[in-house]
């Protein structure tokens, strides 16, 4: 090999990356890269081709050489007569080495998504199941009281008083009736407790802690009581499988391990109540199958027709139509057609299905978010017993 310059060797700090050790070595110029001498006489060559200068480095007078292929061996060079020559001769000086190829940086990425995905799809919800089960009755109690009141004043317009809670006692009476009709024997570790919100949203939902909440729109929109207890006796479904607690705690999961994915970017929010959504919907569908299922039981041990349950959704479905292909993935429930049909076959034939409410007590639960309601006379209604969950 041949030197490209006559001058004596210069010297730089060498480490090889074993230790955190730096070491003085003496560099020579010559035709096909750099030599460099290590006080033992140990000689190695680092071929022009080679040569990369290390980017954002704090102390400008060092140029920091790496090789191409070694991850760790670094060159700091201090002289500036070598460096302008290396600077001249290095091709891919200011290339950058790609150390990982693209197979294997998506071989990690898969990998990566897929531990994702056990985290979400597995670990999530069997954590869910099993805290859902030890939570102490106190905190699901605790969780679904501080729910039901930031429900309520999302709901307001104003954000100052929250929804009303309908107090109109004959209409509550009449739900209480309902609740009495049913009868649920689950021994659950709290009293369920019922509110009707003064809302004209068509929904109910059950929160953890044995809270039932109904909206005033749905009341209006059904068209008989037994609509009504189906809905009831769907919900209480829900509280016995403790599905509202599960829910909640499967959800913070899920939107705690995508936020550390996502982070907060434009659009994230989006983001992450869409996979959200989709990771939360076959379970909930599973859970409101089954809550289905308590439903027809219950309905039908209280002399009550299980098809009260699809009639409702009956005229959703004609108002509205049912959710296909993809759409259907991001409900939270299954497609009503599937629904209204078990509803159907869940009937006996051969029973003789009564009213869960006479005519007067109806237009009580109809008009329970009525001031004047309260008004009423309790015509209609069973002797009054103290309500689950009644101060």
């Amino acid at each position: 090999m041949t030197e490209t310059q006559s001058h004596a060797p210069t010297f730089a700090d060498f480490v090889a990356g074993e230790r955190a050790v730096l070491t003085r070595v003496s560099v020579r110029l010559l035709a096909d890269g750099l030599e460099l001498v290590q006080p033992n006489g140990h000689s190695m060559i680092w071929r022009w081709a080679e040569l990369r200068a290390e980017p954002d480095q704090a102390d400008k007078d060092v140029l920091v050489i790496s090789r191409s292929g070694d991850k760790v061996a670094r060159l700091y060079l201090r002289d500036k007569n070598v460096e302008a020559q290396l600077r001249s001769s290095a091709p891919h000086l200011k290339e950058r080495d790609r150390a990982i190829s693209i197979s294997k940086l998506m071989a990690w990425a898969g990998g990566a998504a897929a531990s994702v995905a056990a985290i979400i799809f597995l670990l999530v919800p069997m954590m869910a199941a099993q805290l859902a089960v030890m939570l102490p009755p106190e905190g699901e109690k605790a969780l679904g009281d501080t729910t039901f009141e930031q429900i309520r004043y999302a709901l307001d317009e104003t954000g100052l008083v929250g929804t009303p809670i309908c107090e109109a006692p004959v209409g509550n009476a009449a739900m209480r009736a309902m609740y009495d009709r049913l009868n649920p024997s689950s021994d659950l570790p709290y009293d369920i407790q019922i509110h009707i919100l003064d809302h004209d949203m068509v929904n109910a939902f059950a929160l953890p802690g044995g809270r039932i909440v109904f909206f005033r729109g749905l009341i209006e929109q059904a068209e008989n009581p037994e609509e009504i207890a189906a809905v009831l006796a769907h919900e209480v479904g829900h509280v016995v499988n403790r599905d509202p607690t599960r829910d909640a705690l499967r959800s913070a999961g899920s939107l705690g391990v995508l936020g550390l994915l996502f982070g907060d970017f434009a659009g994230g929010t989006i983001a992450l109540f869409l996979a959200n959504q989709l990771i939360n919907a076959s379970y909930s569908q599973t859970a409101e199958a089954k809550a289905d299922d308590y439903a027809h039981e219950l309905l039908d041990g209280a002399g009550v027709s299980p098809a009260a349950l699809g009639t409702m959704f009956e005229r959703l479905v004609a108002e509205h139509g049912d959710a296909e292909g993809i759409v259907a993935h991001f409900m939270s429930h299954p497609q009503m057609g599937k629904r209204i049909a078990a509803a159907q076959a869940a009937v006996v034939e051969s029973r003789t299905y009564g009213s869960v409410l006479d005519a007067s007590a109806w237009r009580s639960l109809q008009t329970v978010c009525d001031g004047s309601s309260a008004l009423q006379a309790d015509e209609g209604l069973p002797d009054k017993k103290a309500w689950p969950g009644d101060d």
